[in-house]
């Protein structure tokens, strides 16, 4: 499920704004899954162990449970292994766009952002998950980037966003196994290199 580890706080931006980030990175990862080319799926990544296709199955997974943890309140015990395995078929893309599409539907209902979802560490609210959303799927998309050799400058205001939400918990994620550990930025690195390596990539 989702990338869920730290201290529940509210993101700095308002309702509107927060979506509007939401949905843009969606639209960064999405475009990254439209170019892979067919013989690309089997690709290294990144992310240690991950093929392409397991890297897009995994944001894939992601986006699936926001429905149930944010329109439906349910908890982790209630899904239980509904989205465990293989989740993308054998059409990855549209299996991508589906649940993309859902991810971004829960979260724009009406309220939705100030509810409370049920994650893996406690009771969290639902405009922290989806700060940490948004942050999972802008690093993963310079991950899908560099895998498939697409353009892998990442837009600056969601770089922005994602490094100011990921400081005050990136200890944990490196504990979590989520991420490997940090890796030192080169002292003019730029707030994408901050970023990526803050999150234990060599760039």
């Amino acid at each position: 499920m989702a990338d869920t580890t730290g201290t529940a706080g509210p993101s700095d931006l308002n309702d509107q704004e927060l979506l509007a980030r939401h949905a843009a990175a969606l639209d960064l990862f999405g475009d990254r899954v439209h170019a892979i080319g067919a013989d690309q799926w089997d690709a290294p990544t990144p992310c240690t162990d991950w093929s392409v296709r397991d890297l897009v199955g995994h944001l894939t997974t992601e986006q699936l449970w926001v429905p149930s943890l944010v329109r439906d309140g349910a908890t982790i015990e209630s899904v239980g292994d509904a989205f465990d395995g293989d989740v993308l078929g054998p059409d990855p893309v549209a299996s991508w766009d589906t649940a993309a599409a859902a991810s971004r539907e829960a979260f724009g209902e009406p309220g939705a952002i100030y509810r409370t979802v049920h994650l893996s560490f406690g009771d969290t609210a639902a405009d922290f998950y989806c700060g940490q959303m948004i942050t999972d799927l802008v690093v993963h998309a310079w991950d899908l980037s560099r895998a498939i050799g697409a353009d892998e400058e990442l837009p600056e205001d969601l770089v922005a966003f994602s490094l100011h939400e990921t400081k005050p918990y990136a200890a944990d994620l490196a504990k979590s196994g989520l991420f490997a550990p940090a890796v030192e930025p080169p002292q003019d690195a730029d707030t994408q290199t901050e970023l990526l390596s803050l999150l234990g990539r060599e760039v």
